[in-house]
């Protein structure tokens, strides 16, 4: 991909992450927030990170000469976007603040240059009210730390153009990270699906069922020690969807609401689609895959086992202890 010229407006933890991998990419970023002294000390924090990355062995030996050339601490916002083809939107989860940005931004950019917000949380379209022109416009939602969560949300609002969306993907892949393109609801994918498993937790803990440490302990070492390698659906493909209704069944005895069997899960096991086992289910993976399904995963798991023993335990389970 050509070099893209690539503005990062709000240079704090999460924007400074976005911008690092963004430079490492290939782009050229310029580095904007409420004043040039900001975006300056910022600039200087990201370049000493990326030198203790590099001595861990977690950024490229290059990194730290690759960042210099190509990151720059903007004057202003109206500075930083003048030139983007790209812009990426990283100022705090305050409506009031993230419209008077995302004003000054699409006033003073190219009429052409795509937009995206790094919220987690407010709705696109909401956000989209503050834009001029908003199909070019969207939700590029990284995770914490930036620098190394691979997986990023893609959330077009109703308006957001096809093109709009493909060049988010082109970003996203520039930066050596996996797209996922979801709908513009109220906590997309990521956090939707994150708060539910917080909210059972902690509903176990208050109810004294377990602590928070055992709590913490189970999700590590059982259904989340398969989360890299394995979504929910290709997990529940593996188990058998049947087993699935099953279980839904039991915990339906005790929480009859909460647990009522989703009916893309019923459907599918009505239609003797029960997963690998049958050659269909969510993933529709065939049988005669099974096998190689199988030892990936064995192997998969006994490389995770060696890696956890590699770095042992983490302070927070060692404060645990």
């Amino acid at each position: 991909m050509a070099q893209r010229s690539v503005a990062v407006v709000g240079s704090g933890y999460m924007g400074g992450g976005i911008a690092q991998v963004l430079a490492l990419g290939g782009a050229k970023v310029a580095l904007a927030d409420v004043s040039q002294e900001i975006a300056e000390k910022n600039l200087e924090r990201l370049i000493g990170e990326a030198e203790r990355f590099v001595a861990d062995g977690l950024f490229p030996a290059d990194a730290v000469q690759r960042l210099q050339e190509q990151l720059w601490a903007a004057p202003s916002i109206e500075e930083a976007v003048a030139d983007a083809s790209y812009i990426e939107e990283a100022v705090p989860e305050i409506l009031d603040i993230k419209h008077g940005t995302l004003r000054r931004i699409s006033d003073a950019a190219p009429a052409d240059a795509v937009i995206g917000s790094n919220t987690s949380t407010i709705l696109i379209a909401k956000l989209a009210e503050a834009v001029e022109n908003p199909g070019r416009f969207l939700g590029v939602h990284f995770s914490n730390p930036a620098p190394f969560i691979p997986g990023v949300e893609v959330i077009p609002h109703a308006g957001t153009t096809p093109e709009t969306v493909e060049i988010a993907r082109e970003i996203v892949t520039l930066t050596g990270k996996k797209a996922a393109v979801v709908k513009d609801v109220t906590g997309f994918v990521l956090n939707r699906l994150q708060y539910a498993l917080f909210h059972e937790a902690a509903q176990v803990v208050e109810q004294g069922i377990a602590s928070a440490e055992d709590v913490d302990t189970l999700v590590r070492t059982t259904f989340g020690f398969r989360l890299p390698f394995f979504g929910p659906f290709a997990i529940a493909d593996m188990a058998g969807l049947d087993v699935y209704s099953f279980c839904y069944a039991s915990l339906q005895t005790s929480f009859p609401e909460r647990f009522a069997t989703p009916a893309i899960l019923q459907d599918l096991v009505d239609e003797g689609k029960l997963g690998t086992k049958s050659g269909a289910g969510f993933l529709d993976i065939p049988a005669e895959r099974t096998e190689d399904l199988v030892a990936y995963r064995n192997k998969a798991y006994v490389a995770m086992a060696g890696l956890l023993k590699e770095m042992g335990p983490s302070p927070a389970e060692e404060s645990a202890t």
